[in-house]
């Protein structure tokens, strides 16, 4: 047999024998010392159960000595990290691990199911799954929590606007968080968007799992639903840029008759709105934009529901978000006055990229911005400086994307249409605001101007009627409508600003619809 030294251990190795250590030397006494200290130990644990049983008034437990450590007497040795007390590969099978408390009881089918809780049901939620430590975990870790202590066989659905980020992978950000990047959004990997042909926008619904050790995010399987069609029809639709722009000829009805408010009464007679329009509604500060916009856009949703629309606010007051959520139907996307430049553009990017993707597939989208002026703030600062500063301190390069941003808004020939009306703010002392008007003044096919004069008076709608109009409005109007509006503003040119319209006002009071005014005018 040979006769091997390693480690103070001599080991005998007989031929067709099994392994036997004996310790020598300095390796003995160790494991002499030790033994003695296990049963010093055993022997102060038997003497602390029997008082304590005596106490208690039962027999005291039989108890096992610890064994010595080289091997014979007490439980025996994992020798597999990876498996269990038997070593994972031994003769006694291991019991199956029991289910997790609590876990039977959840199911989530649909990841909406959790964003649309507030803070308190899902801490509930994840005590009821046996999360541990659910106070400590925050809002998306929760999340993963839930998912994942719930039964493997049920399937977890997800939703969301893609962001495809420069890396060739992207995220289906949600519309609760305005589509602004957050731990609880969907990862979508690069072989999927190429394979389904995803572009950025795209409203994707499908299966996703939970993330893998060492993952951050939820992952998208598989896709189920993209813009509310099969992935099979969408796959051939077309590019929005290579689809024929055309003047828009299908005018917006605002006016509301059950209303006393005669903004949408106004707009239609003095600067129509077509769909596909670019109007441009230039006010000053305090000038009543912000309730023209919500008359807007409750003419929109009353009288044309088949128009998708979204209300995107830029560098607004946080009250002013809330007012415009609670008072709107359609979809309110905002970033914040207290919110960073580059959140800003990231917003207004997936709005814009979301609508084309819609026009793409024939429908009517309208966008109300508030404001462009400030969206344009926002691309100065975030924009690398090229060197040329205009007056006012705008770099050269600045607008270039808010000019693609508003001029995105046409009638498109193959079918479908994106209506922009945006804010643009004049007379607030800075010359950058001038700046950035004079460069847009020409982009828009509408134009509506407040007046201060009016708000002071307490005159609305604050519109000023001379400076106010629609390019090639006759595709808007019959013919008998056209030659009255120019008899009107024939007998307005003269007036001044408040008069006018203060004229106006007096004559509709007496007509409830645009129609009534023009057999009046007959008369």
């Amino acid at each position: 047999m040979d006769d091997v030294k390693s480690q103070g251990r001599r080991v005998y190795r007989p031929t067709g024998g099994s392994l036997s250590v004996k310790p020598t030397g300095e390796a003995s006494g160790t494991l002499g010392v030790r033994a003695k200290a296990d049963e010093v130990l055993d022997t102060v644990a038997a003497a602390v159960e029997s008082v304590e049983a005596a106490s208690e008034g039962r027999e005291p437990r039989e108890f096992k000595d610890r064994g010595d450590r080289n091997g014979g007497r007490g439980r025996p040795r994992r020798d597999d990290r990876n498996g269990g007390g038997n070593g994972g590969h031994g003769d006694e099978p291991r019991e199956p691990r029991a289910p997790r408390e609590g876990g039977a009881s959840v199911e989530i089918t649909h990841l909406q199911q959790i964003r649309d809780m507030s803070n308190e049901d899902i801490f509930q939620l994840a005590e009821e799954a046996g999360v541990k430590d659910p106070a400590n975990l925050r809002r998306h870790e929760l999340m993963f929590r839930i998912v994942e202590r719930q039964d493997r066989n049920i399937v977890v659905r997800g939703e969301g606007c893609l962001d495809i980020v420069p890396d060739g992978f992207g995220f289906l950000r949600a519309k609760e968080n305005n589509y602004t990047g957050t731990p609880e959004d969907i990862y979508v990997s690069p072989s999927l968007i190429r394979r389904m042909g995803l572009r950025n926008g795209d409203m994707i619904q499908g299966i996703v799992r939970h993330p893998n050790p060492g993952e951050r995010y939820f992952a998208l399987v598989s896709i189920e639903s993209l813009q509310d069609m099969k992935p099979e029809q969408v796959r051939h639709r077309p590019n929005f840029d290579k689809l024929t722009p055309l003047y828009p000829t299908e005018k917006f009805t605002l006016e509301d008759s059950n209303s006393k408010d005669r903004t949408g009464q106004v707009i239609d007679l003095v600067a129509p709105i077509g769909k596909g329009q670019r109007c441009m509604l230039v006010a000053p500060p305090k000038a009543g934009k912000t309730m023209m916009m919500k008359a807007i856009a409750h003419a929109i949703e009353e009288k044309h529901p088949e128009v998708t629309l979204m209300v995107l606010l830029i560098d607004e007051r946080p009250e002013e978000v809330t007012d415009m959520e609670r008072s709107v139907k359609g979809e309110v996307i905002s970033s914040t006055f207290d919110e960073p430049a580059s959140r800003h553009v990231q917003v207004s990017e997936m709005v814009i990229e979301k609508a084309k993707r819609l026009v793409e597939m024939g429908k009517d989208v309208v966008i109300l911005l508030d404001s462009l002026t400030r969206l344009a703030r926002a691309y100065n600062t975030v924009v690398p400086s090229s060197g040329k500063v205009l007056t006012g301190g705008v770099d050269a390069n600045a607008l270039q994307k808010p000019k693609r941003f508003f001029g995105a808004a046409r009638k498109i020939e193959q079918g479908g249409s994106l209506t922009i009306i945006a804010t643009a703010l004049i007379d607030t002392g800075s010359r950058m605001d001038e700046v950035i008007f004079e460069e847009f003044k020409g982009t828009g096919n509408s134009e509506i101007t407040l007046d201060r004069k009016l708000v002071e008076k307490r005159t609305y709608p604050a519109i000023d009627i001379s400076k106010s109009g629609t390019r090639h409005e006759e595709m808007l109007f019959s013919e008998d409508e056209l030659q009255k509006v120019w008899i009107l503003r024939r007998i307005l040119q003269p007036m001044g600003i408040v008069e006018s319209m203060e004229f106006l006002l007096d004559k509709m009071k007496r007509a409830k619809t645009n129609a009534d005014f023009f057999r009046s005018m007959n008369q």
